[in-house]
């Protein structure tokens, strides 16, 4: 069963961390961001952050300064989350048909 928009937050890498560390000046950003590795709701997380324009912190394993950037570029997207969520689906195909047989 799908979740619901917001429970993703339930299952964040972050929930247990103090906020304050997620909104942190530029040289602390890199430590922040790697909260993000490895989250299994990180795609959520920045789908979230894009599609509400959030202007600052590190969400979804990006600064601020970065998703704008990202924004910028791609000015037509109307829903982040169903953008990331595809391309999140098209990665598991892609490298489940990588994958070797066992021997």
């Amino acid at each position: 069963m799908p979740q619901a928009h917001d429970d993703w937050r339930d299952s964040a890498a972050c929930r247990a961390t103090d906020p304050e560390e997620m909104f942190v000046d530029h040289p602390a950003q890199n430590r922040a961001k790697i909260t993000c590795t490895g989250c299994p709701v990180r795609t959520e997380c920045l789908a979230h952050a894009l599609d509400h324009r959030i202007e600052f912190g590190v969400w979804g394993g990006m600064t601020e300064r970065e998703r704008r950037a990202l924004l910028r570029r791609r000015p037509t997207v109307a829903s982040w989350r169903d953008l990331l969520e595809a391309a999140k689906a098209e990665h598991k195909r892609e490298a489940g048909g990588l994958r070797r047989p066992a021997a």
